[in-house]
């Protein structure tokens, strides 16, 4: 078998009185020197946290971040000035550059009264920038209407020919999002190094069945199939570089 699967359950968690972190790779005080990251992917945490709590203001240096809400809300705060609310269709992205400070809260937000009131949960996605010594920068984009059909679709990329809803500093990753119907298909695309994640549903990727929170990655996967056996979301990375290649 080319790829690996890794199993929701499997995963090394962190929890607290108010958090729920499912981390595909090593992080915090989970560390596996075997499993430290695929591709140019550093951290794939499923986070989920309840209502009026949150991450206060931390920082971060030299890493892009993408965050894609599943349920609820997370209203998003930085030192660059941005702020705003996450919501499910909104891919979001933060390029910490030099150093910014951010916090990530599940509180209320003046436009979305909703805000606040349940868990939210969301996938939240760490990758290296191809250069250092940049500034700071964020970007965000609903992508609801171009799921609606059930395609693959670029959410965020910073590969030259791809046209994505959001553009990440790497010139050699793409996020994909599909929602599919029950019997909906999808082809994995071709690449060096392939994470795909679903995140709702179930579905059959090359004859193995994954539910929600499981996970495949590999190297030189692609071609693929993905079949939904229920309403389904997934999450697919293609990177055509490793850390520490030019």
């Amino acid at each position: 078998m080319p790829y690996l699967v890794q199993h929701s359950d499997d995963r090394a968690t962190t929890t607290t009185e108010w958090l729920r972190s499912r981390h595909s790779f090593s992080f915090g005080d989970h560390y596996d020197p075997a499993n430290t990251h695929h591709g140019m992917l550093l951290a794939v945490n499923d986070e989920t946290v309840s209502a009026g709590q949150g991450f206060d203001t931390h920082p971060h240096r030299e890493t892009e971040i993408v965050t894609w809400v599943l349920d609820g809300s997370l209203v998003h705060q930085d030192s660059a000035g941005h702020s705003g609310v996450v919501y499910p269709s909104l891919a979001q992205r933060m390029s910490a550059g030099t150093g910014v400070e951010h916090s990530e809260r599940n509180d209320t937000w003046p436009a979305r009264p909703e805000s606040g009131q349940t868990p939210v949960r969301f996938i939240q996605m760490w990758l290296m920038p191809d250069e250092y010594g940049r500034a700071p920068s964020y970007d965000q984009a609903d992508v609801e209407a171009e799921l609606a059909g059930g395609a693959l679709i670029p959410i965020a990329s910073g590969v030259k020919t791809v046209d994505s809803a959001i553009r990440i500093a790497n010139a050699s990753s793409t996020l994909y999002a599909a929602r599919l119907p029950v019997g909906g298909r999808i082809t994995v695309p071709t690449t060096r190094f392939t994470m795909a994640l679903v995140t709702r549903g179930d579905v059959v990727f090359d004859d193995v069945g994954l539910r929600a929170g499981d996970a495949v990655r590999g190297a030189d996967v692609g071609g693929e199939a993905i079949t939904s056996t229920s309403d389904a979301e997934v999450l697919i990375w293609s990177m055509n570089r490793a850390l520490g290649e030019p």
